[in-house]
């Protein structure tokens, strides 16, 4: 069998998302999650996590261009923006350390652990001057920790270089730099990235990526995806992407997923 992990991105980012996950856990259909700790959901929706501790990974969603990040934290922007900021000298990495120190410690004040670790809201985690000081960050923060406790930092980046123009445009955002510092500060990559598309083609169209993705990704590497249950409580944020969130997690709660692993002969583990 080949090892994945199945990492479904933006808990906490309204209570369809978190339910979704938390469903799919339990079923074991995920390995993983990672956490928006600038939601104000994000103290809300965690123990239903902590019921299903040890079945799934639970890291950091690095954040800086969700409304949460915009409108709450002083230093978000919109996803155009911050591309503009990074091509054009890139952040500050003072500024950056300081943001995501303020993450990871709403993410530990309330998980009570480290992560077990970090990646980004739409990639944002090795855009220039934040990857600097993510690394630094996560070298000197969990120093104390032995090896395997220690978080490890996703790339953006599809390792047999057959990536769509999407994959291929946030792969060129640093994925090479941020993994060449890490490496350089004994901080661990996953194998790379794949769960990359236009979210467009209904649930039968994400079947088909899905089987293209267990079938292509070497062993190690992150399959991300995005699913939700059910629709907006009052006041939740809607992201203009809730239908395919919606099929997301109809494929994967279905028998045709646990199917689909078994044809591609992929068992979905957890990191640490």
């Amino acid at each position: 069998m080949k090892h994945l992990i199945l990492c479904a991105d933006d808990f906490a980012f309204n209570a369809a998302v978190s339910r979704g996950i938390v469903a799919l856990a339990q079923k074991g259909r995920l390995s993983a999650t990672s956490a928006m700790t600038l939601s104000p959901r994000w103290a809300q929706d965690a123990p239903a996590l902590k019921e299903i501790r040890g079945q799934i990974d639970v890291g950091l969603h690095l954040d800086w261009t969700s409304p949460f990040a915009v409108s709450l934290s002083g230093y978000g922007s919109s996803l155009s923006r911050a591309m503009l900021t990074a091509v054009l000298g890139g952040f500050d990495p003072n500024k950056a350390r300081v943001a995501i120190e303020q993450q990871l410690d709403a993410f530990e004040r309330v998980w009570q652990a480290p992560p077990s670790h970090i990646d980004g809201h739409q990639h944002v985690q090795q855009f220039k001057g934040i990857r600097e000081a993510l690394v630094d960050v996560m070298s000197k923060r969990y120093s104390h920790l032995p090896t395997a406790a220690k978080p490890y930092l996703r790339v953006s980046q599809d390792p047999i270089e057959q990536a769509d123009l999407k994959t291929r445009v946030f792969s060129s955002f640093g994925a090479t730099a941020i993994k060449l510092i890490a490496i350089k500060s004994n901080i661990t990559t996953a194998g790379g990235l794949f769960g990359t598309y236009n979210f467009t083609g209904g649930e039968a169209g994400y079947a088909k990526r899905m089987a293209q993705w267990l079938s292509r990704a070497p062993a190690g590497c992150i399959i991300m995806c995005h699913p939700a249950q059910g629709g907006l409580d009052a006041g939740d944020v809607d992201d203009g992407i809730a239908a395919a969130r919606q099929w997301e997690f109809d494929y994967l709660a279905s028998d045709a997923f646990a199917q689909a692993l078994a044809a591609a002969q992929v068992s979905l583990r957890q990191q640490s």
